[in-house]
């Protein structure tokens, strides 16, 4: 990717990735689309990111991995043995590297369970009473 190049939308991004790192992006972005097919697609930190009901999931294509970002540190609470085979690198990043597949039934796993988190937030803040 071209750190210093600011993307405008996905399609964008997509084009300055090698082919078969565009592959594993669209893979994650189909189980996205699958999953929840209204959540908001946009360019966030100048990478692809969702949202439904607020952040749901960022992910960002380097020379030698993924790096995905669940937008929740609970992720690596409730997926933490699922994820111990994974670097984890920063603050809440997990690296699904080029030389390995795609794991995409956790990132499906990961994905249903941040929607969960996203729309009881929603429900509950819904349910609030007004002050003022």
């Amino acid at each position: 990717m071209k750190a210093s190049k600011k993307y405008a939308d996905f399609k964008e991004y997509l084009k300055d990735c090698p082919e078969d790192v565009r592959f594993r992006l669209l893979a994650i972005m189909n189980i996205i689309r699958e999953i929840v097919p209204t959540a908001e697609e946009r360019i966030s930190y100048n990478m692809p990111a969702y949202f439904h009901k607020g952040r749901l999931v960022y992910f960002c294509a380097f020379k030698n991995h993924i790096g995905f970002y669940p937008a929740s540190m609970t992720v690596f609470t409730a997926f933490r043995e699922e994820l111990s085979g994974y670097v984890q690198s920063g603050h809440g990043t997990v690296q699904f590297q080029h030389g390995e597949p795609l794991p995409q039934g956790l990132i499906r796993k990961i994905i249903e369970f941040r929607v969960g988190e996203n729309e009881s937030k929603s429900e509950q803040f819904s349910r609030r009473p007004l002050t003022g």
